[in-house]
């Protein structure tokens, strides 16, 4: 096939590729590739917009493991961030798992190493470690069930009351399952998303205030999440406006609501599948700074890239993965089928 893009170099920079024209050559290019290589283009729905709108699929984690999993193509391109095509290895080994660009790491995921875990495991003989899908391979290696932001509670819920549980990375959304559960000996690492982490509650509460008819619709990875059911408990803003929802849950509450307007926190890159779930909803965001630089290193021309040239491949150790498997597809199978992060 020839396109206008075909010439282009793809240019690495600290910020991504640059060589991609701003016309519609690149997606045809991008179908056209992924029809030659047999693969299924996965984006998670932080990525840029035109990203998601190329995708055969676009999702959030557990959605998009799911996907992964049950994919008949021989190549999966997860337009993420490295732990999620991590974890389509680690469904998929027998398959070709490809990331736009490598480099696109996860400040939560990072908040945790393998070594780290196994010295808190230490420290409380017979609990259930429950980690974040937001994890490494080798921090899922050490793990006996994942969860998700969608099934945290579930997955909580269904182990023994009478056993720890050791709940990482994510101190906020482990603090919103302490509050849901009343799980008294639920310990919680203080890891965090730097995105999400600085959505605070003073942003929330003034924007509310500007807004006083919207809903809310917090991210529990959120800082603003306790401020948000304080704002509600304190009649500042109505408890049935606010709600704590994974990103798939927003999707699915954006489409039954029935408010004109809506405050948004979580990552920027949401607003694209909300509008386009609710166009007649105002979508806003809490912080519109609220960017994650890592998503934002794919663009069309890291994606071209990963299609033609087969970069860059991720691979995850076989007895690493091995040992990981278990505790995804636990994740998988317990709770909703909906949403995840």
């Amino acid at each position: 096939m020839t396109t206008g893009t075909q010439a282009l170099t793809p240019v690495r920079t600290e910020t991504g590729y640059t060589g991609v024209p701003a016309d519609a050559d690149w997606r045809a290019e991008v179908r056209a590739l992924a029809a030659q290589r047999d693969a299924v283009v996965l984006a998670h729905n932080y990525q840029l917009p035109e990203i998601q709108d190329v995708a055969d699929h676009t999702g959030d984690s557990l959605a998009l493991s799911r996907i992964a999993a049950s994919s008949e193509a021989s190549t999966i391109v997860f337009c993420g961030v490295h732990f999620m095509a991590e974890t389509a290895k680690i469904l998929s080994p027998d398959k070709t798992v490809l990331i736009p660009d490598e480099r696109a790491g996860c400040s939560l995921a990072d908040s945790i190493t393998g070594p780290q875990l196994r010295e808190w495991k230490a420290e409380h003989p017979g609990a259930v470690v429950v980690s974040y899908v937001n994890t490494t391979a080798e921090v899922k290696a050490e793990t006996d069930i994942c969860c998700t932001s969608s099934n945290a509670v579930d997955v909580v819920a269904s182990i023994p009351a009478d056993r720890e549980v050791l709940f990482c990375p994510d101190q906020f959304l482990g603090n919103h399952v302490r509050r849901v559960t009343g799980r008294e000996n639920l310990h919680v690492w203080a890891g965090e998303c730097h995105v999400h982490a600085a959505i605070n509650g003073a942003e929330l509460a003034d924007k509310a205030a500007a807004d006083p008819e919207a809903e809310l619709f917090v991210h529990p990875e959120c800082g603003c999440a306790t401020s948000a059911l304080y704002l509600a408990g304190a009649g500042a803003v109505p408890a049935e406006r606010v709600r704590i929802l994974s990103t798939g849950d927003m999707l699915t509450e954006a489409r039954r609501t029935k408010a004109t307007s809506v405050l948004v926190a979580t990552e920027v890159g949401m607003l694209h599948q909300l509008r386009k779930a609710a166009p007649g909803v105002r979508f806003q965001a809490v912080n519109d700074r609220a960017s994650c630089r890592y998503m934002k290193m794919i663009t069309p021309a890291a994606l071209l890239r990963a299609l033609r040239d087969g970069a860059d491949e991720v691979h995850v150790d076989a007895d690493v993965a091995a040992r990981a498997r278990g505790a995804v597809q636990r994740m998988i199978e317990i709770g909703r089928p909906g949403g995840a992060e």
